[in-house]
């Protein structure tokens, strides 16, 4: 499998700024449906497992958890933000140190789980009560100066939620072993 296809198992993000509300109602689902997945692919692996990579030099399958509570944590302040301020500037973090301090390398998954558990709740809440003028509320990201509206960063979650589960799916299809 080439790195690409490694690092990007379900293609690129690509999501339009002017979704449908099908769409838009789709993408929701997706997020609301994202724990229930990521609890279910990992509840059963052992240690070994979870330190298991799905790409070389990519995170361990305990580091994507990990940077999922921690990613939604950030969206969800960001979905906010953007619902209270002006077109506020987000702050961006360092997603891959995060993922080098001790709660992001832990090999237990309790905590991240019950944080994705009860940011999903509430971020699909806050999501649905959203009207399409909401929706179209935007942020500032720094990197670029880009303009980010609500809908399309449901879109831009709901890929990263299925993305990463790809990523949990081929480290154990693979068993954490990498050819060609």
């Amino acid at each position: 499998m080439e790195l690409e296809q490694l690092k990007f198992p379900i293609g690129r993000c690509d999501v339009q700024k002017k979704p449908t509300k099908e769409q838009v109602d789709e993408w929701i689902r997706t997020i609301e449906d994202f724990p229930n997945k990521i609890k279910s692919l990992t509840q059963n692996l052992s240690i070994e497992q979870l330190n298991w990579k799905y790409r070389p030099e990519g995170w361990t399958i305990k580091q994507v958890v990990h940077h999922c509570a921690d990613s939604h944590m950030n969206s969800l302040i960001r979905f906010k933000l953007a619902l209270t301020e002006n077109t506020p500037v987000i702050k961006p973090y360092r997603e891959e140190r995060w993922a080098e301090l001790v709660d992001g390398l832990g090999n237990d998954l309790e905590d991240s789980l019950s944080i994705i558990q009860g940011v999903h709740s509430k971020w699909a809440k806050l999501l649905r009560s959203l009207s399409p003028e909401k929706l179209q509320l935007e942020f500032i990201h720094p990197d670029g100066n880009q303009k980010i509206n609500l809908a399309e960063n449901i879109g831009i979650y709901a890929w990263h939620g299925e993305h990463h589960l790809a990523h949990i799916e081929n480290a154990i299809q693979i068993e954490g072993k990498f050819e060609g």
